[in-house]
């Protein structure tokens, strides 16, 4: 039958356990002339200092043990506070954009809003896991882009183009988005003809790249960088660790981000 001390015990054994140590060690160094001569000291001082030896290191390493499981909480919650933030931010724009459009073209905003709705959904029970299959990003982000499209009275260019050998890979959700929507808010928005989306994915093995590329006004003011790029970076700071790469690019009024995972 195996018994298990309550965790309070357990650790009240163990304090106990080192004040026996420390006041056995205070013994052996007030009486050392008379212990000295007895018979099996010398082994018992060598058993002695293996004890003290195993304390200690049972000490360092529940405590070294307790600040990695503290840490890796505390990283654990601030993902998920950063992967919550990823849909208010996203929705609010969306809604926002679909305001207009209500008195407009009611049954283009129904449609728009079904659309929106079938995203929501997926984005507040999918989104909220700590890993979905690739399959499901790519269709996430081509309802998005297809979102995007019925929307605008302007013609605009949108490629999407998927090269995956397997689309069963897994990865942290709602990562693409944020340069996709990028894309659009920053090039689309702002420009009244020839705007152009190119948004590409490929992955090999366990390596997934997403390639996203717009034109955008020259003459815009650059503002600063916006609260959804500073959430994908500390995304991939917590959860790919020194497994990602994030670049950006601009050759003229082309702008182009890069994003590559290691899973």
């Amino acid at each position: 039958m195996n018994f298990k001390f309550p965790k309070g015990e357990a650790r009240l054994s163990i304090g106990v356990l080192r004040i026996s140590l420390v006041a056995i060690g205070i013994i052996i160094v007030v009486f050392n002339d008379t212990l000295g001569k007895l018979e099996g000291f010398v082994e018992f001082l060598l058993l002695y200092f293996i004890t003290i030896c195993i304390v200690v290191f049972h000490w360092l390493f529940v405590n070294i043990k307790g600040i990695i499981n503290l840490k890796n909480e505390k990283a654990k919650t601030e993902l998920k506070h950063l992967q919550s933030q990823v849909n208010p931010h996203f929705f609010f724009n969306m809604l926002n954009n679909l305001y207009g459009l209500v008195d407009k073209d009611s049954e283009k905003a129904k449609t728009l809003i079904l659309k929106l709705s079938e995203m929501m959904r997926y984005s507040i029970y999918e989104g909220q896991e700590a890993q979905v299959t690739l399959g499901k990003e790519i269709e996430f982000l081509r309802n998005y882009m297809e979102l995007h499209r019925m929307r605008y009275h302007k013609n605009i260019s949108i490629d999407f183009d998927v090269q995956v050998e397997n689309q069963h890979l897994k990865l942290a959700p709602l990562l693409f988005i944020i340069l996709v929507e990028n894309a659009f808010k920053h090039g689309v928005e702002k420009l009244r003809q020839h705007a152009f989306v190119k948004v590409a994915i490929t992955s090999e093995q366990h390596t997934v790249s997403l390639t996203v590329e717009n034109n955008f006004d020259g003459e815009e003011e650059k503002g600063e960088t916006g609260i959804g790029l500073q959430n994908l970076k500390r995304r991939l700071e917590l959860a790919y660790p020194k497994k990602h790469y994030l670049t950006h690019s601009v050759k003229g009024t082309v702008y182009m981000a890069q994003l590559t995972l290691i899973l």
